[in-house]
């Protein structure tokens, strides 16, 4: 039973995300992302200043970056790229570590800081700050465990 409630939840959420992604203009359907590299959306309604930085590991620095280097204007709307333009943003992201890569590279770092048995390894193990934080008084989200009321209670 429980099983198919959560398979209804996840088809209502797959739904939900569809419904968002697509409009339906006059019989037209229209994607409200476009797909720069493999895996890699930007929503088409911003300006590319502020839709470059939804792709995980590019910040507005780096999109700014980009940007002035392809002689692009900051202003465009990403639905008004023309293809050539697409292309040339993908050849300049494919420069960069980005999305599921980015992601991997640092769960490599981490788990090389772990073998060797460093400080830094041994507070991410402990999922601990590892920056030289306090923790003393603060840091309770990551040292506390959640803990379970107890249903009986003294009245």
């Amino acid at each position: 039973m429980l099983g198919l409630r959560g398979s209804a939840s996840i088809l209502s959420d797959i739904s939900l995300r569809l419904r968002q992604s697509i409009s339906f203009n006059g019989g037209i359907i229209r994607a409200q992302c476009i797909s720069i590299k493999a895996g890699m959306e930007i929503p088409d309604n911003k300006r590319l200043e502020y839709a470059l930085p939804y792709i995980h590991g590019i910040g507005l620095h780096r999109a700014r970056q980009i940007l002035s280097e392809l002689n692009m204007e900051k202003s465009k709307l990403a639905k008004d790229l023309t293809k050539r333009e697409v292309v040339a943003l993908g050849q300049q992201l494919s420069k960069y570590i980005l999305g599921r890569e980015l992601v991997g590279c640092v769960q490599r770092d981490i788990g090389r800081l772990r073998d060797i048995q460093c400080y830094r390894g041994t507070r991410h193990g402990d999922k601990l700050p590892c920056r030289g934080q306090r923790t003393h008084t603060n840091a309770r989200t990551k040292k506390c465990k959640p803990t379970i009321p107890s249903l009986s209670r003294n009245l």
